[in-house]
């Protein structure tokens, strides 16, 4: 099984002692967002997890306690650094800040499990085409040295977002075409194994491999390990990743981006957040006498006779 930690919110900057707590005891509990009701317990174990996968904006806030995890678990880290400032993303560090951060973390896990995710690409009268080109160039500059790989995605349009980001421009086929051919000149320029994530366009012209940033190729080769060659229909609509299961909750990341889908509104986010128990086993709320609780599903995709790191 697959463990994916940040999914549905960023537990990395703001829920790391509550994760630290459930590595410790050894579970945790996912109540599913579409059937409120049920709840699947999932042992967090070497043998029932092949990999943790990470993703979030600022790594800050565990890295001290990141080696209680590291030091027993396959992983892999997407880091979220963007061109936005504060009217955008409210909570989240500048640039500069993020990339000392994604140093520091390189230092402790290598570039190898690193992936720089460098979305939504979306538009505004702010932030242009020629303004994502620049700030991109000046973070793949500093950056190229210290990550796997870089994934970008165009920003989906949910109806959600005519509200919460009025100003957003429709990104026409024209723009994802500028946009794709001027981050694929960079990307080579610094050396940059560039993709896209879930996006429905072909960009390899430009140098940009298809989707799937979350695969067990992927990994397997940060990790050292091999996995079994299993067919899968991927996370989502034009995603190529395999299948995780997902220890957060929707409505609980405090970040404020105006862009998230993960949140109904801000402000329920941070409601939520101030009623969190870092020694609940289940991130938000309690275990109800209403609730069924299932154990989850954790075969493994390792092969079944390399289950050694890889020399």
């Amino acid at each position: 099984m697959i463990l994916n930690t940040g999914g549905r919110t960023d537990t990395v900057q703001y829920y790391s002692e509550w994760l630290l707590n459930r590595f410790k005891e050894g579970f945790v509990y996912s109540r599913n967002p579409f059937y409120p009701n049920k709840v699947t317990r999932y042992e967090l174990t070497p043998d029932k997890v092949d990999c943790v996968v990470f993703c979030s904006k600022n790594y800050e806030p565990i890295l001290d306690r990141l080696h209680e995890i590291t030091d027993k678990f396959n992983t892999y880290f997407h880091y979220t650094i963007t061109a936005y400032d504060k009217d955008i993303e409210p909570r989240v560090p500048s640039i500069d800040k993020s990339i000392e951060t994604l140093l520091k973390l390189e230092s402790i896990v290598g570039k190898n499990r690193i992936a720089w995710r460098y979305d939504p690409v979306l538009l505004t009268e702010k932030y242009t085409i020629d303004c994502h080109l620049r700030t991109f160039e000046d973070m793949a500059r500093q950056l190229s040295p210290h990550i796997d790989r870089c994934i970008f995605s165009f920003v989906e349009m949910y109806k959600k977002l005519a509200v919460n980001m009025p100003e957003l421009k429709h990104i026409s086929e024209y723009d994802k075409m500028t946009l794709a051919r001027g981050l694929g000149e960079i990307a080579q320029k610094y050396n940059i194994y560039l993709q896209t994530c879930a996006t429905n366009g072909n960009y390899t012209n430009f140098g940009i491999r298809l989707s799937g940033c979350m695969t067990l190729d992927i990994l397997g080769k940060a990790n050292g390990v091999k996995f079994r060659k299993l067919k899968h229909k991927g996370m989502r609509k034009n995603c190529n990743c395999i299948e995780t299961r997902d220890l957060g909750c929707y409505d609980t990341c405090p970040n404020g981006c105006r862009y998230c889908y993960a949140n109904s509104t801000p402000q329920k986010a941070i409601e939520n957040f101030k009623s969190h128990n870092p020694a609940s086993p289940i991130l938000f709320g309690k275990i109800k006498e209403t609730d069924t609780i299932q154990q989850g599903n954790q075969k493994s995709f390792l092969a079944e006779d390399l289950n050694l790191k890889l020399f």
